[in-house]
């Protein structure tokens, strides 16, 4: 089954007699040497799922899954992969993903939760065994990671997720078809922004308002102890080989590292930047261009903005979205244009605006829209991120946040790091994954990896 870039339909449910069919498809697809969906038959009987990063995020996943046969557990941190142990006390344990492969057919969906910079190893190895793949955000490190993932998905023919649960809420959904349905007419700028400063501080005001865990300038000359069962060069992988240090790990430090994170441009707008790709059905911009701070070598900023450029979508007309993150606000914001949420979306359109945050929108201007009558909801609810992955594993294969969906949006999260990074405006050729006019940015578009780890 093929998925489009926009394919945000419900999962269906489905007739015996379709299911019967679809079975016996799949039964043909196998016989002539492409993946089979394996195990689950109806919606009754259970999958034998892989975990692999249990701890943290990793360890609600887990618990999201808990419903089916826990088979096999895995995790660079001893501590968290005995706790996960103890409860699943009959699933085989590893510390090592690649060597969780060696044995497979006792698997039949795998679910990603390990820190990003080695998401797309245990995804694409899952993938090509033709396993079911629930991965968290963002879906990979790097752009072209993102694109060998999303087609490998599409002749994997499996059921794929991104973890980016705000997806599966009824306010984006409600969202979604406010905009499709045409509320505020058609839709020619976005403006996007979050107030979390995690990151390399460049400024005194960024600083007032750190939330950061650790505070740190620069890379660390010291060496710290690596805390007792934590296999470091395991979950270094294919990042350069670096000395331990705390300020990296454990919790979500390692993030701002661009060694092994995209900071919070790739991170958060895994969540914001999917309701305007949802409902706008974007894909590949035309242009990105980035401002902030010079950028530091080794930090993610705290703040900063990107500016993607889209052309016209079928009766869409060209669209101008815009990132801000940390001190960062669009001028509409500061001037009091608008109500002064936190973090938002806001969609500005011939007729009026939308504001929307996770779990509320509002039509603006108020007055104009207090008489206004919504459409008839189109979009069903979702039973939630794992729980609507776990129903596709077993019926249809379809999710809203499919590889082919996701991959998109991953990559264009990443492009405004890449502007940022090299500071000029970029022209994107997707077809060719390439900046035609910055041959530079191809290094970070793809970087190399550590001797002994090969992606493809």
């Amino acid at each position: 089954m093929s998925h489009s870039a926009n394919e945000n339909s419900p999962v269906p449910t489905i007739s015996r007699r379709k299911f019967v069919a679809s079975s016996l498809a799949a039964a043909g697809a196998w016989t002539c040497g492409a993946p089979a969906i394996v195990r689950g038959q109806n919606l009754n009987e259970k999958l034998n799922m892989a975990v692999i990063g249990v701890g943290g995020r990793g360890g609600s996943n887990l618990g999201a899954v808990s419903t089916e046969n826990i088979v096999a557990v895995c995790d660079v941190n001893e501590s968290h992969l005995s706790r996960a142990g103890a409860a699943h006390p009959k699933a085989r344990q590893a510390v090592d993903f690649r060597r969780l492969f060696d044995t497979t057919n006792d698997i039949d969906a795998v679910v990603v939760s390990t820190c990003e910079h080695t998401h797309a190893f245990a995804t694409l190895a899952a993938l090509q065994l033709g396993k079911h793949v629930y991965c968290e955000k963002p879906l990979t490190h790097s752009i072209w990671e993102a694109r060998v993932v999303r087609e490998a998905a599409a002749k994997a023919k499996v059921a794929t997720q991104m973890g980016i649960q705000i997806h599966s809420g009824a306010n984006y959904r409600r969202v979604v078809e406010l905009i499709q349905t045409g509320a505020i007419g058609p839709v020619r700028e976005v403006h996007v922004w979050v107030s979390r400063a995690w990151g390399w501080h460049a400024t005194e005001e960024e600083s007032k308002q750190h939330r950061d865990i650790v505070f740190v300038q620069e890379r660390p000359k010291s060496i710290t102890p690596v805390p007792a069962g934590l296999h470091w060069d395991l979950w270094l992988g294919p990042a350069p080989q670096r000395d331990f240090n705390e300020v990296y790990f454990p919790g979500p430090k390692w993030y701002r590292w661009w060694e092994w994170g995209s900071g919070t441009m790739s991170d958060l707008g895994s969540h914001w930047n999917d309701l305007p790709f949802w409902a706008l059905k974007l894909q590949a911009p035309l242009t990105i261009e980035a401002s902030g701070p010079p950028p530091h070598p080794d930090l993610a900023p705290a703040s900063m903005q990107a500016t993607y450029e889209y052309g016209p979508r079928g009766d869409q007309p060209a669209v101008k979205l815009t990132w801000y993150q940390g001190v960062n606000k669009p001028k509409i914001w500061t001037d009091g244009g608008i109500p002064k949420w936190d973090s938002a979306v806001l969609f500005i359109g011939d007729n009026g605006m939308l504001l929307s945050d996770y779990g509320k929108h509002v039509l603006l201007p108020e007055d104009k829209f207090k008489d206004f009558k919504r459409p008839d909801p189109f979009i069903p609810d979702s039973p939630g991120q794992q729980a609507e992955w776990l129903k596709a594993c077993k019926t249809d294969l379809k999710t809203t946040c499919n590889f082919e969906y996701s991959g998109w949006l991953t990559e264009a999260n990443h492009l405004g790091n890449v502007a940022y990074r090299l500071g000029k405006k970029l022209e994107w050729n997707a077809a060719e994954l390439r900046c035609p006019n910055a041959p530079e940015a191809d290094a970070i578009i793809r970087r190399q990896y550590r001797p002994g780890w090969k992606l493809i």
